[in-house]
C-alpha cells in the first residue's frame, strides 16, 4: 500500500469549508488559529462567514486554502500510520505540500502566500488580465492558438490539468481572442474563469521578483517526504532550489498531467486530496485510471478514504 498526498490551489475555497471536519477534529481549528495569529487575520472566521468577496481576494484565499490543506493533512496524520511516498500541490497547493513535508513552518508559509497573493494582485491592474479553460483540444493545438492569438500581447497555456483541459492566461483581450479561436478550431468549450489574477504567465514576472526578495528571510528545511514541483515535475535538491522553483512557478505552467503520471510512476496506489472539495481527485481519475483518488474534506469522506486504504 503506497499513498501520495496532493493539495489543491485557488478555486477550491468555499464558505463553510471544513466546518464538519473541524467539529470532529480540534486540530483543524488549531491549525487555522496558528496561521491566523501569524497574519493577525481570523482565517477561520473568514472561511466560515465571509463575506465571500473578501475570502476570494487572492491575498486572503491563499493563506485560507493553505490552512485548509495543512489541517486535513494533520487529521490524516492522526489516522494513517504510513507516511506518504510523495506529495505535490497544484499551484498554491505546492506551498501546502512543502508545509506537510516539513520544508516550511505553517506560520512562515502563511505569511509568504499572503504576500504572494498581494504581489500577484498588484502585478496586473484589475480587469487587465484573464484566464479561460479550453476544453476538448490537444495541448499542441492550444499552444499554437495562443501563439497566433497573442498579437503582441501576453497569452499562454498555463495549467495542463488533464487530457483535453488546458487553462490559458494573459492579457484579457488576448485571452478572449484565444477563446474564440479555440472554439472555431473545435474546442467543446472555452470557459472564462472567475479570477482576478492571470496566474502562471509572463505578466506575473514582477510578482515573482518581489516574491524572491520576500523568501530570503524564510528558512527552508530538507523535505521529509519528496515533493514534486509544478515547474519541472521533479524533487528539489536543497532549500535554495526550492525557493527558485517557487519563484519560477509564478510565471511558468502547472504541469499537472505529468505530475500525476510521475506519482503513478513512483508506485503510488492511492492519491489522497487533502483540502476542501475534490477537484484534484477528479483530475487524477481522468489522467490515470490505475490510481485510486480519494478526496478528504469532511468526516464522511475521511471514513471512505480510510476504508479504501485499509481494504
Amino acid at each position: 500500500m503506497s499513498i501520495a498526498f496532493v493539495f489543491p490551489g485557488q478555486g477550491s475555497q468555499s464558505l463553510g469549508m471544513l466546518a464538519e471536519l473541524a467539529t470532529a477534529y480540534p486540530v483543524v481549528g488549531e491549525t487555522f488559529a496558528e496561521a491566523s495569529d501569524a497574519l493577525q487575520l481570523d482565517l477561520w472566521k473568514l472561511s466560515q462567514r465571509g463575506p465571500k468577496e473578501r475570502l476570494n481576494e487572492t491575498q486572503n484565499t491563499q493563506p485560507a486554502l493553505l490552512c485548509a490543506g495543512v489541517a486535513v493533512n494533520r487529521v490524516l496524520d492522526q489516522q494513517i500510520d504510513q507516511r506518504a511516498i510523495v506529495m505535490a500541490g497544484h499551484s498554491l497547493g505546492e506551498y501546502t505540500a512543502l508545509v506537510a513535508a516539513g520544508v516550511l513552518e505553517l506560520t512562515d508559509a502563511a505569511r509568504l502566500v499572503a504576500m504572494r497573493g498581494r504581489f500577484m494582485q498588484e502585478a496586473v491592474a484589475a480587469g487587465a488580465g484573464a484566464m479561460a479553460a479550453i476544453i476538448g483540444l490537444e495541448d499542441d493545438c492550444v499552444r499554437e492558438i495562443c501563439a497566433d492569438g497573442a498579437q503582441g500581447q501576453v497569452v499562454a497555456a498555463v495549467n495542463y490539468n488533464s487530457p483535453g483541459q488546458v487553462v490559458v492566461a494573459g492579457d484579457a483581450d488576448a485571452v478572449a481572442r484565444v477563446s474564440e479561436m479555440a472554439k472555431a478550431a473545435g474546442a467543446k468549450r472555452a470557459i472564462a474563469l472567475d479570477v482576478s489574477v492571470p496566474s502562471h504567465c509572463a505578466l506575473m514576472r514582477p510578482a515573482a521578483e518581489r516574491l524572491a526578495e520576500a523568501m530570503r528571510s524564510i528558512a527552508f528545511a530538507e523535505p521529509r517526504v519528496p515533493v514534486l514541483h509544478n515547474v519541472n515535475v521533479r524533487e528539489a535538491g536543497n532549500g535554495d532550489e526550492i525557493q527558485q522553483l517557487l519563484v519560477e512557478q509564478l510565471y511558468s505552467p502547472v504541469r499537472w498531467v505529468e505530475t500525476v503520471q510521475a506519482i503513478a510512476g513512483r508506485g503510488a496506489e492511492f492519491v489522497v486530496e487533502a483540502g476542501p472539495g475534490k477537484v484534484l481527485a477528479g483530475l487524477v481519475r481522468r489522467i490515470n485510471k490505475s490510481l485510486k483518488a480519494l478526496p478528504v474534506f469532511d468526516p464522511n469522506s475521511l471514513e471512505q478514504a480510510m476504508e479504501a486504504i485499509d481494504a
